[in-house]
Parts: C-alpha cells; structure tokens; sequence
C-alpha cells in the first residue's frame, strides 16, 4: 500500500447514488419503446458498465451506430428526468466524502455515465463541493478495462498508486486493480464473497472513513 493517499476516486451508481432501480425502469422503458425486453438478471450482471457497452448485450446484436446514439441519448434523458426524484444516497456516504475533503484529500467521481448524467446527479444532491473533477467513461473502453480511473488520476495530477478508488461491482474493482490503485469496495450492490478482489470490502459507510483507512492499512501489514 502506498505510504498516503492523495486522491479518492469514487463511482457514481451504487456507490454515491442508490439508482440501481432508476437505471433499470429507464432501460425498461427505452428497449419496450423500440420492441425489445430487458430481463432483470442480463441488467443486474452489466449494471456499472457504460451504455455503449451493454447496448448491444441488451439487444443481442451489435445494432448501427445511429440506433446506438438514439438509444443512449433516450436512455440517459429519461434518466436525468427521473433519478433526481427516484434516487437517493447511499447512507453514510457523505460522511466518507466530508472527512476526505476535511484530511485534503482530492476527490472526482469516476462513473462510466454521461458527464451530463453525473453533473446532474451531483448537482441534485449537493455534492459539488467535495469534488475537484467529474470524469465521464461514456467514451472510454468499459470497466473492467482501467481507462476511467487512469484518466480521473492524470485529471487530477496524482499517481495511481497514490489513489484510492471507492467501488460497488466486481468490474469496477478489476479497473481499479488493472490501474494500480487500492480499492475499497461497498456491499450496496453485490455480496462481499463477489467484491473479494477489492483490498478492503465495507457492508457500508457507517463505519468512519478514517477507521477504514486503519483498517485497509492493517489488512495490507498482515499480507506482508
């Protein structure tokens, strides 16, 4: 484990926001409009990969990319309509994001989301003050490819292995691993036996940020 931490990268769904079931009435409602079922297990198993990824999943064929656009576009309009009023935090969170920001710490959400969708939701529930960058991989390979969080690092001018990376889903940890950073994951989303990948695992953040931080150091002293 690095000697200090001077970044904290966060995803967005499941980790800051509650908005699984935001994310999966809103691709119910865009593949019905075009023909198409979404059946809940093929979401649950993608949930946390960016739209231009799992698109062509949700249909079973790799579609053109005018349909792709249009349907990204549907998908994420009717998201930033309804997920200010149907998500909500994940409980505890913004304590985590407050006592980083009170240690120095910088911190940017790195969600596989449209910028659009992450100002939105950031916005709507005030975060604003505990970020200094807000990175979208709407356009970057998916997680578990670690194109997000090296992109959130260089943003903010820290090293990989200075960043620590808060996730909810096993692809999420991968990336963060594949980066080389340490990954806290949060069992808000996935059971603790599917996130074992992650260098610590919280049942949520109830537990201070700073005794998880002791934690995660003691975890990695008895590896050695």
């Amino acid at each position: 484990m690095p000697q200090e931490f001077h970044a904290v990268l966060w995803d967005m769904d499941g980790t800051i926001i509650d908005s699984t079931e935001c994310h999966f009435s809103t691709w119910m409602q865009v593949m019905e409009r075009h023909g198409y079922t979404l059946e809940r297990p093929l979401f649950d198993a993608n949930f946390g990969r960016n739209s231009r990824t799992v698109i062509p999943i949700f249909l079973g064929f790799e579609p053109e990319p005018d349909f792709l656009d249009q349907l990204m576009e549907e998908k994420a309009v009717l998201f930033r309509k309804a997920a200010p009023v149907e998500a909500t935090l994940i409980p505890g969170v913004e304590s985590w994001l407050n006592a980083a920001h009170v240690i120095g710490l910088r911190q940017a959400v790195a969600s596989s989301g449209p910028l659009e969708n992450i100002v939105t939701m950031v916005r709507a529930f005030h975060l604003s003050g505990y970020f200094d960058d807000l990175v979208s991989g709407a356009a970057l390979p998916a997680k578990p490819e670690p194109d997000i969080f090296l992109k959130a690092a260089e943003r903010l001018g820290v090293p990989p292995e200075q960043c620590l990376v808060v996730e909810d889903v096993l692809p999420g940890v991968k990336a963060a691993k594949q980066a080389g950073m340490t990954c806290i994951a949060v069992t808000t989303t996935k059971p603790r036996e599917k996130l074992r990948l992650a260098d610590f695992v919280v049942d949520n953040f109830t537990q201070p940020f700073d005794e998880a931080l002791d934690a995660l150091s003691t975890s990695f002293r008895s590896h050695l």
